[in-house]
């Protein structure tokens, strides 16, 4: 019955008219990234406020929810899974049972919000304690397009931590990666990399910017002064421009944010 109840709690913040926005936003119409995700139109504040009211929901309960069609209601089990986590501060064997919980149930994470607002506070936090790069690799090598994004945005945590080596490697494997969302999850990391280290990112931009995916550039150099961004905009324009044997761009034909 606590599923029964904790459906009906998310139903009664639904908002029809948000249903319809949340739809168009995460791409769930027919050969989109999302597609077949429904949405019931509630807000991740009121989604938050309702994990924790389930707090106590025992595994059965949260994979129930995880198996549900409906966007929040797995947005809601997984919230609810951060919180458990949350809570378990101090309870190192409770942790690995939810680290594991949330790794055999991680393709239900299917679709970027959900990986992103699970997996730094799940693994993230798991790994920056107990440091196990054969995992992320395991992830990362997955064939499942949402493991491999929990792979990358995992180590926010990390890096907040000043770990920077896991991301790195990810990052150069993905340079390769065909997917958007990928090219947008490894820029935001190598992001985050720069605030809190900016000679290793650039140091990573000298060697890759003119191989890396466009998105995935733009999104690292975001927080670079304009200089530094036709600088290594640039880079990526020449070589992009050699291969298909064109005269390259020059900084002035780049647009900024």
């Amino acid at each position: 019955m606590t599923t029964d109840k904790w459906k009906t709690r998310l139903a009664q913040e639904a908002d029809e008219d948000k249903a319809k926005i949340l739809s168009r936003f995460f791409k769930t119409a027919p050969g989109e990234y999302g597609e077949g995700d429904i949405f019931i139109g509630v807000t991740v504040p009121k989604v938050r406020a309702v994990a924790r009211e389930f707090i106590q929901a025992s595994p059965a309960d949260i994979h129930d929810m995880l198996q549900s069609p409906v966007h929040e209601h797995r947005l809601s089990a997984l919230l609810t899974l951060v919180e458990q986590y949350r809570e378990a501060r101090r309870d190192t064997p409770r942790r690995k049972t939810i680290v594991d919980f949330y790794l055999a149930h991680s393709t239900r994470a299917n679709n970027w919000d959900l990986v992103d607002l699970s997996a730094p506070k799940i693994l993230g936090e798991w790994l920056t304690d107990n440091h196990d790069p054969e995992l992320l690799d395991r992830l990362s090598l997955s064939d499942n397009l949402w493991q491999q994004r929990i792979a990358i945005v995992a180590t926010l945590t990390l890096i907040r931590h000043g770990l920077y080596s896991d991301t790195l490697r990810l990052a150069r494997r993905y340079l390769t990666h065909t997917h958007p969302l990928m090219h947008k999850a490894t820029g935001w990391m190598l992001r985050e990399v720069g605030k809190k280290d900016l000679p290793t990112l650039l140091a990573f931009l000298d060697a890759h910017a003119h191989t890396m995916p466009r998105t995935a550039l733009r999104y690292a150099i975001e927080r670079l002064t304009p200089d530094q961004r036709r600088h290594y905009m640039s880079q990526k324009s020449a070589h992009a421009a050699t291969a298909k044997n064109k005269p390259p761009k020059t900084p002035a034909d780049e647009k900024f944010f």
